[in-house]
C-alpha cells in the first residue's frame, strides 16, 4: 500500500495561475497602503487557489514485480570449437541457478542456432525478439555466453539494463585462415584469370612461420602443393580446362594447436564459358534454306560468322567480264589450310565438289574433326550425286551413305526412340502445339551404325544422324528443307530450337551432353542429374568431405534424364560416381562466415556492452559475482557483474479522498477574510 498526493484541477493550470497573479497585486497593494489583514486575506486566497487545485490524497494497492534478467547462449558452430559448448552449457546452468536464487528474480534463457543461408551468428536478432516479448520495466540485465563474434550488430536493441558478455576463448587460443579476396563467377576458356588468395594465422599463433603449404585441386583430381607466404595476398593465375563448372578447392593443411581447420579450406566454382563461337559457313549455292542458317547464326551476339557462299561455279560460261564478277578473291587457302582450327564449327550447306575446295582443303577438314572440330552437313539434292561430298576425305567421317535417291514426297519429320533420350531432340515435340509441318524432300541414306539416329523420315528412313569421330563430332542432317518450319508450312515446327541444339551440341555445350552426370546445389542440397541414352542407370555413389559414401536411386524424370535429391551434411566438397562418369560439386559457402573470426572478442559487441556500463568477462577465468547496482552506475568491475534491479510493481486498486471537503475549503476561506476585516477595523 502507497499513498501520495496528487493534483486534478478545475480549472486550466494556466487561469489559475492568471488568478494567482491577480492576488499577488492585491496584496502587494495591500501592504503598500498598510492594511493590517493583508496577510490573512492572502491566506484566504492561497486557501481558494489550492481548492481549485484539486488536490487529493491517492491510495494505491500495489503488487510487486519480479525483475527478469536474459540469458543468451550462442550455439553456433564457432562455439562447437575446442570446450566451448561444454564451457556454455556450464555456466549458463551456474547463472541460472544463481540468479533464481536471489529474491524477485526471473530468468529467461534464449537459445541461438546456427543461422540459415551462412547468416551466422544472429545474437543481437535474438535479443531483440526477446526484449520484444518482455516488459521492458522488468528487465534487468542481459547476459551473452558466446564467443562475441556476431554478424547483426546492426539489429542490437536499446537495452534499459546493463549487458555483459562472458565470452568462452582462452589466452593461447589462434587459428590459421585461407581467404579468397577476388574470385569471379565467370571465365572465358582458354584466358588466363587471377584469383587473390591470403593465408592469415590469428590470435595467439606460434612465431617464426613465414611460409606454409597450399594445396590446389580442380574437380576433385590430385592436388599440387605449393609453398606460400603467411600474411601476404597471394595472385594466382587459372586457365579453365573446360567449358561449364570448375570447381577448385584451396587448402592449407591444419596446424599443431590451431582452433580448427573448417577455414583452412575454400571452394571456388567458376563458370567457362566461350568467348566468341567461330563458325564457318559453306554454302554450295543460293537456295530459300541458306537465310535460316545464316538468320540462325547472325541473332547470336556471340558467335562470330564467315559465310563462304559459291554464287557462280567455275565451269559456268556466260561471257560476263571476271572484273564484274568479284571485287576481292575469298581467301580459301588461308579459311581451310592455316586457320581451320580457329573455328569451332564447320557447315557445309547443300555443298558439292567443284574443283573449288581442292582435296587437300577436304583432308583438312576431316584432319579437323579427328582432333576435336565440329562438321555440320546439311544435305541437299547434291549430297546425293557423283560430286557428293561424301564422295571425298569426308567419307571417313560422315555417319551416313547416300544411295544417290532424292525423295521428292512430303513427310512429317519424327524423333526416334533413341531421339527422345538424346538431349539434341529430346522433349522437342512438348516445345511446338499441335503436328509438325511437313518436309517436302529427303537424301535417302543407309546407317551405316557408326553413328546415332535421332530422327527419321519418309518411311522411317535417316534424318538427322549424330556421330563422334575420335575427338570431335559430325552430324548429317539428310534434307534440305528445315526451313519450311521457319515459314510456318502446315503449322511449322521447332526449327530454330532444334537447329541451336544441334550446333551447341557439336561444340560441345556442357549442357547438351548426351553422357554426363552432374549435380545442382541449393545451399546445402544438391539435385543430382544424370543424361544418358541408356534406358536405365545404376545408383549413384556420393562421397562426402569426410570420406563418408552414400547411394541414392536416380529416378527416371524424362526420356534419357534421371534425377534425384540428397541434402548435405557439411560444407565442403561431395564427389559423385555413376558408372563411368564421375562429377564434384561444393555444397555451402566458399568460406563460411562463421568461421571466418574463431577468436573470442568483446569488441565486435562494445556498441552495445558500452552504453549501458556492462562488462566482457572470460569464463576461463571462473564465473563472476553478481551484484547489485543503482541505474547509471558501472554494472563491472574486478570479479564481478550487475544487474539492475528494476523495482517493477502492478497496481491492484487506486483510491482517491479530496484533502478538504469543499465546506471546510469555504469555512477556512471566509473565516481568514473576516478576521482579516476585523483586525482592519479595530485598528482604524
Amino acid at each position: 500500500m502507497t499513498a501520495s498526493v496528487i493534483f486534478d484541477p478545475l480549472l486550466p493550470w494556466w487561469l489559475i495561475a492568471a488568478l494567482a497573479g491577480m492576488t499577488a497585486c492585491g496584496i502587494a497593494l495591500a501592504l503598500w497602503r498598510g492594511l493590517t489583514g493583508w496577510a490573512l486575506r492572502g491566506l484566504a486566497a492561497l486557501v481558494v487557489l489550492g481548492a481549485l487545485a484539486g488536490p487529493v490524497y491517492q491510495q494505491e494497492d500495489r503488487e510487486a514485480l519480479s525483475d527478469i534478467v536474459l540469458l543468451v547462449e550462442d550455439e553456433t558452430a564457432s562455439q562447437r570449437l575446442a570446450d566451448r559448448a561444454a564451457m556454455t552449457g556450464q555456466a549458463a546452468e551456474t547463472l541460472t541457478a544463481r540468479l533464481e536464487a536471489r529474491e524477485n528474480t526471473e530468468v529467461r534463457r534464449i537459445t541461438v542456432p546456427d543461422a540459415p543461408d551462412n547468416g551466422g551468428t544472429q545474437l543481437m536478432t535474438a535479443l531483440s525478439e526477446a526484449m520484444a516479448e518482455e516488459p521492458r520495466g522488468r528487465v534487468a540485465g542481459a547476459f551473452l555466453l558466446s564467443d562475441g563474434r556476431l554478424h547483426d550488430i546492426d539489429r542490437a536493441p536499446d537495452m534499459p539494463a546493463p549487458v555483459h558478455l562472458l565470452h568462452t576463448g582462452r589466452d593461447g587460443d589462434w587459428d590459421r585462415r585461407l581467404i579468397v579476396e577476388n574470385a569471379p563467377a565467370y571465365a572465358i576458356l582458354g584466358e588466363e584469370i587471377t584469383l587473390s588468395l591470403r593465408i592469415t594465422d590469428e590470435g595467439a599463433a606460434p612465431d617464426g612461420v613465414e611460409q606454409v603449404p597450399l594445396e590446389i585441386a580442380v574437380d576433385g583430381e590430385e592436388p599440387q602443393t605449393f609453398q606460400v607466404p603467411v600474411g601476404r595476398e597471394i595472385e594466382l593465375p587459372v586457365t579453365l580446362p573446360h567449358g561449364g563448372r570448375n570447381v577448385l578447392q584451396f587448402t592449407t593443411p591444419e596446424a599443431e594447436g590451431e582452433l580448427t581447420d573448417r577455414n583452412n579450406t575454400a571452394l571456388v566454382q567458376i563458370n567457362g564459358v566461350r568467348d566468341r563461337l567461330r563458325v564457318l559457313l559453306v554454302s554450295g549455292e543460293p537456295h530459300a534454306g541458306g537465310r535460316t542458317w545464316r538468320n540462325l547464326l547472325k541473332s547470336d551476339s556471340s558467335v562470330d560468322l564467315v559465310h563462304f557462299t559459291i554464287l557462280r561455279p567455275p565451269n559456268k560460261q556466260d561471257g560476263v567480264p571476271v572484273r564484274e564478277l568479284s571485287l576481292i578473291a575469298f581467301p580459301t587457302r588461308e579459311l581451310f589450310l592455316e586457320k581451320i582450327d580457329d573455328f569451332d564449327l564447320i557447315i557445309f550447306d547443300r555443298y558439292k565438289r567443284r574443283g573449288i575446295l581442292p582435296g587437300i582443303y577436304l583432308d583438312n577438314v576431316r584432319d579437323y574433326v579427328e582432333k576435336g572440330g565440329a562438321v555440320l552437313v546439311a544435305a541437299g539434292p547434291d549430297f546425293a550425286s557423283a560430286d557428293s561430298i561424301y564422295r571425298s576425305a569426308l567419307e571417313q567421317v560422315v555417319p551416313a551413305r547416300p544411295t544417290a535417291r532424292v525423295i521428292e514426297e512430303g513427310y512429317r519429320p519424327d524423333i526416334t526412340e533413341l531421339g527422345r533420350r538424346h538431349p539434341v531432340t529430346s522433349g522437342l515435340k512438348e516445345l511446338h502445339d499441335g503436328d509438325w509441318g511437313r518436309w517436302l524432300r529427303q537424301i535417302e541414306v543407309t546407317d551405316t551404325g557408326a553413328g546415332d539416329v535421332v530422327m527419321t523420315g519418309k518411311d522411317a528412313k535417316p534424318l538427322l544422324v549424330l556421330d563422334r569421330v575420335g575427338e570431335g563430332r559430325v552430324s548429317l542432317l539428310a534434307s534440305d528443307h528445315a526451313w519450311l518450319w521457319n515459314r510456318g508450312y502446315q503449322g511449322g515446327g521447332p526449327q530454330l530450337e532444334l537447329l541451336r541444339r544441334l550446333a551447341h551440341w557439336m561444340m560441345k555445350e556442357p549442357e547438351l551432353e548426351e553422357e554426363a552426370l552432374r549435380a545442382e546445389a541449393a545451399g546445402q542440397e544438391m539435385r543430382i542429374i544424370r543424361r544418358t541414352l541408356d534406358e536405365e542407370v545404376p545408383p549413384v555413389t556420393i562421397t562426402t568431405p569426410s570420406g563418408e559414401t552414400v547411394t541414392r536411386d536416380l529416378e527416371q524424370v524424362a526420356p534419357g534424364r534421371f534425377e534425384t535429391g540428397y541434402a548435405g551434411p557439411e560444407i565442403g566438397l561431395y564427389r559423385l560416381e555413376n558408372g563411368d562418369k564421375t562429377a564434384v560439386i561444393g555444397l555451402g559457402p566458399a568460406a563460411p562466415v562463421e568461421f571466418e573470426r574463431t577468436i573470442a572478442s568483446g569488441v565486435p559487441l562494445q556498441p552495445v556492452i558500452e552504453p549501458t556500463q556492462g562488462g566482457v568477462t572470460a569464463l576461463a577465468d571462473g564465473l563472476p559475482r553478481i551484484r547489485e547496482v543503482r541505474p547509471g552506475r558501472p554494472a563491472a568491475g574486478r570479479g564481478w557483474i550487475g544487474i539492475t534491479p528494476r523495482d517493477a510493481y502492478r497496481t491492484q486498486s487506486v483510491t482517491q479522498v479530496p484533502l478538504l471537503p469543499e465546506w471546510a475549503v469555504l469555512a477556512l476561506a471566509a473565516g481568514l477574510l473576516l478576521a482579516g476585516w476585523l483586525r482592519e477595523g479595530r485598528r482604524s
